[in-house]
């Protein structure tokens, strides 16, 4: 069995060789392209298993090695996040407030309440009796919009800025308040665990404000360090310590670790740039982790097409994945509808708009990922397939024709 080092050495590999087709043939924009050539060359695989059975099964227990839920959640999106968020101008963020407040946090419990109601009759449809907390174990994990997706596609998508803030914006805060909920129906479904109003407050204080807490002080803490040195090694450095020493404080203190990310990735874009970097180390911070942010999403994306090995179809299975991406459709329009009712006082926003916020709303690996992380007795092999195929047409299909709908609609 191939150790750690030598599973992730090998994936750099195939994915700067899935890069230079997508750039040599596909010419899709980079995560959508790594992401058919990996389907592409995962459906090879299953197909010469057929023929080599030893091959099918060398892949799968190698890939079983890497947990991706672990890799993603505790490793790959700190690094992620703090990218993103390092470029995001905190003007555009104050001028989409309400809008970016609402939609990353009450289109998340609406959506979360939606597609688990509307799944678990789907589910009783096909003679699949599941427990109800199950189905909103599903809403919660598949309902956030994935930053890493949304962010990498909207830079070629052509939609309005103030339109890109608010998608871009609420991708970016709406990982607290769906890993909160995602962990309050965890919780509820253990069997004899009993779960109140109080706890569930609870526990979103100290997840969501603690981490954007925790994230405030990061940032402030790495502007006074950065402050006045002009080496940009150590400015990196220290960008690089915000991450890593920020991440593993958040683990241990049980607060979100992406919001945290998020808020002292936007400080530090913002405050530590504008007014505690010389040029050069500005130039060198932005070139760093734009780096960081490419190959990160590169292996992401590969690692996102490669799952597809341990994926196990049945076509029962399939026609109920693709009725859940309607269901995901119909209930993100919901989530997105409701709270623009009340940002109306202060803009409006129009029907055509409502109808690219919805079919921008991308998912990602984080769903992968959690789907990943539940049980084996809370269905999650069905869970699992079913987030996968609603992943993979959210980034292929939406994603590839996000540019040509906003073009259209405008």
């Amino acid at each position: 069995m191939l150790g750690v080092f030598h599973i992730i050495s090998i994936l750099v590999v195939i994915s700067a060789g899935f890069a230079i087709i997508n750039f040599r043939l596909l010419k899709f924009p980079v995560t959508i392209g790594l992401m058919i050539v990996s389907l592409v060359f995962s459906g090879i695989v299953i197909l010469l298993g057929q023929i080599f059975p030893g091959l099918e099964y060398l892949l799968n227990k190698e890939l079983l090695t890497l947990n991706f839920s672990e890799l993603l959640l505790e490793g790959m999106l700190s690094f992620m996040l703090f990218a993103g968020a390092i470029h995001v101008r905190f003007e555009d963020l104050k001028s989409e407030k309400l809008s970016i407040l609402l939609f990353s946090s009450l289109s998340v419990i609406i959506s979360t309440l939606v597609i688990g109601f509307l799944s678990y009759y789907v589910l009783l449809m096909f003679g699949i009796n599941i427990n109800i907390l199950h189905g909103f174990l599903f809403g919660a994990l598949i309902s956030p919009t994935d930053p890493i997706a949304v962010m990498s596609i909207l830079k070629s998508a052509g939609v309005s800025k103030s339109l890109e803030t608010k998608i871009a914006g609420e991708s970016l805060f709406n990982d607290g308040v769906a890993v909160v909920t995602f962990l309050a129906f965890l919780k509820m479904s253990k069997p004899g665990t009993e779960i109140d109003a109080m706890t569930i407050l609870k526990l979103f204080g100290q997840e969501a404000f603690g981490g954007i807490l925790l994230g405030i002080i990061l940032g402030f803490v790495g502007y006074r360090l950065i402050k006045n040195i002009e080496n940009y090694k150590i400015v990196v450095m220290i960008t690089l310590a915000i991450v890593m020493g920020g991440y593993t404080i958040a683990d241990l203190t049980n607060v979100s670790g992406p919001l945290a990310m998020v808020t002292a990735g936007i400080i530090t874009g913002n405050k530590s740039k504008k007014l505690g970097m010389s040029k050069m180390s500005v130039e060198y911070v932005d070139k760093f982790w734009e780096l960081i942010d490419e190959i990160l999403n590169t292996i992401l994306f590969v690692l996102m097409g490669l799952q597809l090995l341990l994926i196990d179809f049945e076509f029962k299975v399939f026609l109920i994945s693709v009725m859940a991406i309607f269901v995901c459709l119909f209930a993100r329009y919901i989530s997105v509808w409701v709270p623009s009712l009340l940002i109306r006082y202060k803009e409006k926003i129009s029907q055509k708009t409502l109808i690219i916020i919805t079919w921008g709303g991308l998912r990602g690996g984080i769903s992968i990922a959690l789907a990943l992380s539940i049980l084996p007795e809370y269905n999650r092999q069905l869970l699992v397939t079913i987030t996968y195929v609603v992943v993979c047409f959210t980034i292929l299909v939406q994603g590839l024709t996000i540019g040509k709908l906003a073009k259209r609609l405008s």
